[in-house]
Parts: structure tokens; sequence; C-alpha cells
């Protein structure tokens, strides 16, 4: 029973890109980090049976070397558990995983993603996956493209991409899972989303490309506890596709608000970092942290009123986004082992095991793009000019902590406990009061908000 249904759904989809009866859909992912490969991962479980129906790879760069550590832990996993170790021998892939543990072989990530390892995400092993290191080949005739790749290559690696589609007679469909975002300052200050970012890069119509998010962390979900998302973007394709990549665990929703979903998931990672920090520097305490959320949401609803007159309200799926995100996510991790020290910015942010911390270039977007002057207005109790930067003093000294690097990490607590700090409700009255909207921000006029 459950099967008919698995490929009614996927002859539905198939039906509405327009697939011939001999021509397989083809999805394709984009960039194989931990919820990347995840979210393909599960797309292969639930349709690759169906070969002659559907097509499911993925795409990550070649040549990424695994050190001998990396390879030791590896192979600690795969023997911890008899039903991967069968699976290796059977596939006869096993005993290159001995010969990488001795150091006598070397691996590569697109290798042993092959086997269904993650290099973001060693601890929780996926199916096998289907796995194309040459863009061209990925992606040229490709249905469905999932973009799994940070905000910071996004631009680039789509404009890669749009070289091999320029032959193409049908646009494909494109969901984007990349949370953060990225500032311009001319002709105007704005904020670019990686949908947008797509858009520009590709010129495939915005109907075309959605943005899926959700409160869920990458292993959990492959793991098959319960979580929901939302896909958003144009009725067209948000809601068969919600249909579509829904499972007994995975629980997809639909909306129509791409900007709050795209920028939320954006401002989460700026503010978990932070929540890392403090969750550290208070030895977990449960007061500090409540307030910590109390004013890090606040910023969060004045800034997206910024952005859109009307934006989606923080409750449901997105203040449960942005709860998973500072209790327990990278970024969130990343903050703790900056405040322990286990970790500093001389590192980068690209950490190994996992992945890109999007947080980081996420704070010095917003906060760069919300303290030019040009969007200074008066504030309505001060009557003096403000930048809505001024008035986020949580972004402010994360900002100053991570960026300019003027404050260690104890600097959080220190305006988390300013005595001149408002009451939270404060901002967000102001954020309602829609002073400060700015569809410039979106690169949108006026009108168009």
């Amino acid at each position: 029973m459950m099967e008919h249904l698995v490929e009614a759904r996927l002859d539905e989809i198939r039906r509405l890109i327009g697939k011939a009866e001999d021509d397989p859909l083809k999805i394709v992912g984009v960039g194989a980090g931990a919820w990347g490969s995840v979210f393909i991962a599960m797309l292969q479980e639930n349709y690759g049976t169906f070969r002659e129906k559907v097509s499911v790879r993925i795409w990550r760069r070649g040549g990424r070397a695994i050190d001998k550590g990396t390879a030791q832990h590896l192979f600690e996993v795969i023997n911890s558990r008899e039903e991967l170790l069968r699976r290796l021998i059977r596939r006869c892939a096993y005993l290159k995983y001995v010969e990488a543990r001795l150091g006598d072989r070397v691996l590569y990530a697109d290798e042993i993603l092959k086997d269904g390892f993650c290099l973001n995400m060693i601890e929780t092993p996926l199916c096998p996956l289907k796995v194309v290191t040459n863009l061209q080949e990925a992606v040229w005739d490709a249905d469905v493209v999932v973009n799994g790749l940070p905000s910071t290559e996004t631009f680039q690696v789509f404009s890669e991409i749009s070289k091999y589609w320029k032959e193409r007679v049908t646009a494909p469909v494109i969901i984007s899972l990349a949370k953060g975002v990225e500032a311009e300052f001319e002709p105007h200050p704005r904020i670019v989303t990686p949908t947008q970012m797509i858009y520009r890069a590709t010129g495939i119509p915005l109907e075309n490309i959605l943005y899926l998010g959700g409160p869920n962390i990458a292993s959990e979900v492959y793991n098959k506890e319960y979580a929901n998302a939302r896909i958003c973007g144009s009725e067209k394709w948000r809601k068969p596709l919600g249909k579509f990549l829904r499972q007994s665990h995975f629980i997809v929703w639909d909306n129509s608000d791409l900007v709050t979903h795209e920028v939320m998931g954006g401002l989460k990672n700026v503010y978990a970092i932070g929540a890392g920090m403090v969750d550290t520097l208070t030895k977990e305490s449960a007061t500090s942290k409540s307030v910590y959320f109390a004013h890090c949401t606040s910023e969060m609803i004045f800034i997206t009123h910024l952005l859109a007159k009307e934006p989606e309200k923080l409750a449901g799926p997105l203040l449960a986004d942005t709860y998973v995100t500072l209790l327990k996510g990278r970024n969130a991790w990343y903050g703790q082992k900056l405040a322990k020290g286990e970790l500093n910015l001389e590192m980068g942010d690209s950490i190994k095991g996992k992945g890109m911390i999007q947080g980081v270039s996420a704070v010095k977007a917003f906060f760069e793009l919300l303290n030019q002057s040009s969007l200074s207005l008066q504030h309505p109790e001060e009557g003096k000019p403000v930048t809505p930067a001024e008035l986020c003093p949580i972004l402010k000294m994360l900002y100053r902590i991570l960026i300019t690097r003027e404050f260690s990490c104890e600097a959080v607590l220190e305006a988390l406990r300013d005595e001149t700090m408002n009451d939270p409700r404060e901002l967000i009255e102001i954020a309602h009061s829609h002073l400060f909207f700015q569809p410039s921000l979106l690169g949108q006029k006026p009108g168009e908000a």
C-alpha cells in the first residue's frame, strides 16, 4: 500500500514536469554537506527503487583527501555496526577502509560518499549514493536541482551551472536548502538571499526557485526522528513538491512567504553562535539562556520587519526552527567551542568535521548592511537618528567579537546584562510600527514590497 502511494507521488511530479514515459526524472543534489547529503539520501531511499522512473545523484568536488585521524574514526564507526560492515563487504568496499586505517591508502570525500559517508557527519552513515564530481555531467539535464551549498558558494557554482543550461528548452525546478545571506552595498545597500543568487546566476524563472527549511538536525532526520519542514515559493511548485518530499517521519508543509523564511534561515545561524557562547559561559544556565532567547528573537523580528511589511510571524515552525538551531546545531556548537577555547577565530569558519559555519558570514552581512548611515531614521522615543544595527545590541556585539575581534566571547554576557538594555517588547513594537520598513533592502521598489 505504502509503495503504491510513493509511486503515485513520483508519477504526479513526473507529470507536472512533463516527463516522457521512458525518460527518468533526474534529481541532482549540488553540494554534499550534512543536510544536502541527508536530503538526497532520503530521496534515494524513498524513490530509488523505481529506477526506470527516477534517477538520484549528488555532485561534490573531487580531490578532497581524508586525513588519517578521520580515516581511523571512520573505521571505528564501520566496525561498530554489523549491518554497515556487511554492506561494505558485499560491495567489496571494506578493504580500502582497512588500508586507510593502516595508513597505506588515502581516501577521498567523494569516494566515501558513494558508500554513504558524509565527511561532515561521519557517525551517521547514509545509504550508498551515486556521486558525480564533474559538475556539467551532474546538472546539464537535471529536472530537479537541490542546492546544498553554503550561501558563500551558491552564486559562484550556479554561475558555472548556467553555462551548461544555455541550450535548455525547459527550466529545471530548484530547491535551495542554503541558510545564509550575503550583503552588497552598490548601488544601494541590500541583502542577497541564496534564491536570489540562483536567479541572478542562471536566469531561471523565480517561480521555479524554492526554499526549504525547518526545525531539524540532519543526522536526527536521517535516523527517522519525527521532523517537519516548510517549502516556500510559488504555488505552482510548492504544493506538489511538498507532497513529493513528504515521508512518514518528515512532514513538509508549504508557505508563500519565501522572504521571511529564507532570511530567518540566515538570522537563526547568527544568533545560534551567541547562544552557544552563553550556554558555555553560564554553565548551561536555563535562566541566562531564556534571557538571551527573548532578546535575540526580538532582534530577529525587528530585522524581518525591515525587509517585509507583513512577514510571517516568528511562531510555529519558524520559531521551532530558531529554537532547535540555538539548542543544537553546528553554529551553536561553534559558539560553545569558541567560548571554551577549543577553537579560535584564526581557524576560519570552515571547520573539520562540521563544514562551513554559515553564521559567521551572516553576522558580517547583516550588521554591515544594517549599519549603513543611509538607512538611519529618527528613533521613535529618543528623537535622534539611528541605524537599524544600533537597535540590535546582540548582533552588534557578535560582530565585534567575531568580525572586528575587539572583544572576547565573554562580552556577549556583558551585552546581555547591560542595565540600559530595553525590554524586548519595545523593539518588537518598533518593528510592528513599520517605521523602519526598507523594501530596498531586498532590491524592491516600495510599490513591489
